[in-house]
């Protein structure tokens, strides 16, 4: 469970969930600067937003807002 710190905004920061955890992010921040600062591959994840996906094209343009839930799933490979 969050630490009652980690649901409140940052100054000039937003409270995000990112697969249920409460987290904050940087006003301005884009799905793209999410998956970066998480220390994600692009090419290997799939996102949804408020529940909706959003295509990769779209991430670099797709500003989190206060309170979005966003859903990330990794691809993992093996045989």
């Amino acid at each position: 469970m969050a630490r009652e710190s980690e649901c409140q905004p940052s100054p000039g920061g937003v409270s995000i969930a990112v697969n249920g955890e409460a987290r904050s992010v940087p006003a301005g921040s884009t799905l793209l600067d999410l998956i970066k600062a998480l220390g994600l591959d692009p090419e290997r994840v799939a996102v949804e937003v408020d529940r909706r996906i959003v295509r990769r094209p779209d991430w670099p343009q797709r500003v989190l807002s206060e309170n979005a839930q966003v859903e990330i799933v990794q691809f993992v490979g093996g045989g």
